[in-house]
């Protein structure tokens, strides 16, 4: 149990350090380096990096090594694909669901979201949506679901952290929720779902343009 536990805290360490970008996209990991750098032993960390690559956020290689997976177009569309096939049907099911509480909550995260907006504030933006995004899927209170779009969104944040990091922030390509929660507060599944797909329909749209 506890190896296990060890192998628990260096996935969570580097899952976090993969998504903020501190291990980029192609950089080779070391297990002995990882390991004297958490103040893991080496077997944890070896366990990580194997649920890492399971989870697709780290490649090995045979008699090569292991990398962090760098982000291909193609990987990134394929990423919006499922992001599309999951969360839309994620937003029918909330907007059925959502208590009062539900709605005050979602109505605060996404008010956070246009102040980052309108101050162009690129990393704050990445994070408060991805906020609202998260809290979506826990509205809606499936475990098996929850799992599965935590690590799509997870996969998402790395992604639009890295595309931030090397252009200006720029407003239009900051994304409004305002459409989705007047769907979900009114309770209108069908218009919820609508209002996703076109959410990430045009944030897929964004990408091919300017990739």
């Amino acid at each position: 149990m506890e190896n296990e536990r060890a192998s628990d805290t260096a996935y969570g360490i580097l899952t976090d350090m993969i998504v903020d970008l501190r291990l980029p996209p192609g950089s080779f990991l070391n297990e002995q380096s990882l390991a004297d750098q958490l103040g893991l032993g080496r077997m944890p960390v070896r366990e990580a990096l194997a649920q890492l690559a399971k989870d697709r956020f780290v490649t090995i290689m045979p008699r090569r090594g292991t990398v962090v997976t760098p982000l291909a177009l193609d990987d990134i569309l394929g990423m919006f694909e499922a992001r599309e096939a999951v969360e839309c049907g994620i937003a029918y099911i909330a907007a059925s669901r959502a208590t009062d509480d539900d709605l005050e909550a979602l109505r605060k995260l996404v008010k956070t979201v246009d102040d980052a907006r309108v101050i162009t504030d690129s990393e704050q933006f990445l994070k408060d949506d991805h906020a609202v995004h998260s809290f979506l899927i826990h509205m809606i209170r499936n475990p098996l679901l929850q799992d599965a779009a935590d690590r799509l969104l997870l996969h998402s944040l790395r992604f639009w952290r890295s595309y931030w990091r090397d252009r200006p922030p720029r407003q239009e390509a900051m994304l409004s929720h305002a459409e989705l929660f007047e769907a979900v507060e009114a309770h209108d599944s069908v218009r919820a779902e609508k209002a996703m797909r076109e959410h990430l329909q045009s944030s897929r749209q964004l990408v091919q343009l300017l990739f």
